[in-house]
């Protein structure tokens, strides 16, 4: 008898420190909500991330989570990583295995998720219904993020979502630091134009933007960021159009910018259409006089925020030289890219790309 009842207590206390164990493991859960306002329950410690769609990963970088990152998609060792710093800067994440698909439309890999053990699946670009498929496929929380409007380095989304991820990775100061530096740099490129009459700027244009793959001259925005930062007169927002879209270039001669910006990655496509069609461009006002610049490319895989910053100190040296006098836009750029992504990359992307620079004589070797 009393070994029976020794065994019914031995048997009882293993209930009870499994029911505890039970409770332990709900009370490590927090709930969160994530950019589709969909309630996802994730461990209260993560240590284990992968991230999906486009620039999900970004955002991982520059929590300096990194060393969380246990699967990437194949567009991280596939694609070449100039042009997206959080790559360029972390060579190592080109070890990891692969998860699925990346791309404009991501194709996650449920089992090989599965395989490499997330916490958490952070996602972008991904609707409701993917990522509820997904969550179910694996068994693990995913939480979508988002950048808001394409192209924008100043969105509450990209705010909001650097916040959640901050949360949910224990990096809540990091992710303050990194929505403090980008105001306080977008304020400190807008304050140095203060008080500059509309009738006292000069005319601007950008072209040859990148938008699902490469274009020439044609290619431009309105709500171009790195303009907007420093309250540029840009002749593309007159055909009140949002988002990139292409003009034709009869357009783009009654404009008659007096500076003109290019995006270095397309570069090479407006040299081809020059050599075709050379009579046009030698009619604009900022070919006559040699005001053609060159910047950096920030979309690719959606925004590197960073370099539209990098971009925008660049536009604001070039248009307002006296009131930049104290900025060397080569180191600011370092300087931001440092504080991003943990590695000075100017250098790197100006020998690929060419970086700032006035390119008139580009066109005219």
């Amino acid at each position: 008898m009393k070994k029976l009842f020794a065994l019914i207590l031995v048997v009882l206390a293993l209930i009870l420190s499994g029911c505890a164990q039970e409770e332990k493991q709900q009370v490590e859960k927090t709930v969160v909500t994530d950019m589709l306002g969909r309630t996802v329950e994730v461990p209260e410690k993560v240590e284990r991330v992968v991230a999906v769609g486009p620039g999900a990963l970004r955002l991982i970088v520059y929590l300096n989570t990194t060393d969380m990152v246990v699967g990437v998609e194949d567009a991280e060792t596939a694609w070449s990583p100039m042009g997206r710093p959080y790559r360029m800067a972390h060579p190592e994440l080109a070890e990891k295995p692969i998860i699925g698909k990346g791309g404009p439309n991501p194709s996650p890999n449920a089992e090989a998720i599965v395989a490499v053990k997330p916490d958490v699946i952070f996602a972008c670009y991904m609707d409701a219904s993917k990522a509820n498929a997904l969550q179910q496929q694996t068994d693990v929380p995913v939480v979508v993020l988002s950048y808001g409007e394409l192209g924008n380095f100043k969105a509450q989304e990209i705010y909001d979502s650097l916040r959640l991820a901050g949360k949910i990775l224990g990096k809540e100061k990091r992710a303050e630091d990194i929505i403090n530096f980008i105001e306080s740099a977008y304020n400190d490129v807008s304050s140095r134009v203060e008080g500059i009459p509309e009738d006292a700027k000069p005319a601007v244009y950008v072209g040859a933007l990148g938008f699902k793959g490469g274009h020439g001259i044609e290619s431009t925005q309105c709500n171009f960021p790195p303009f907007m930062a420093v309250k540029a007169k840009n002749v593309a927002c007159e055909a009140n159009k949002s988002g990139s879209f292409f003009i034709d270039k009869e357009k783009l001669l009654e404009w008659d910018p007096d500076i003109i910006f290019l995006d270095e990655n397309n570069l090479h496509l407006v040299l081809i259409d020059y050599e075709k069609n050379p009579e046009i461009y030698k009619s604009l006002k900022a070919f006559k006089n040699g005001e053609i610049y060159g910047i950096l490319p920030f979309n690719y895989y959606t925004t590197n925020i960073e370099t539209a910053i990098v971009d925008a100190y660049f536009v604001g040296k070039v248009l307002y030289p006296d009131r930049f006098s104290d900025i060397d836009p080569a180191e600011k750029a370092d300087e931001i890219f440092k504080f991003f992504v943990g590695k000075e990359l100017y250098g790197e992307m100006a020998e690929h790309y060419g970086g700032f620079r006035n390119i008139a004589d580009v066109f005219e070797s």
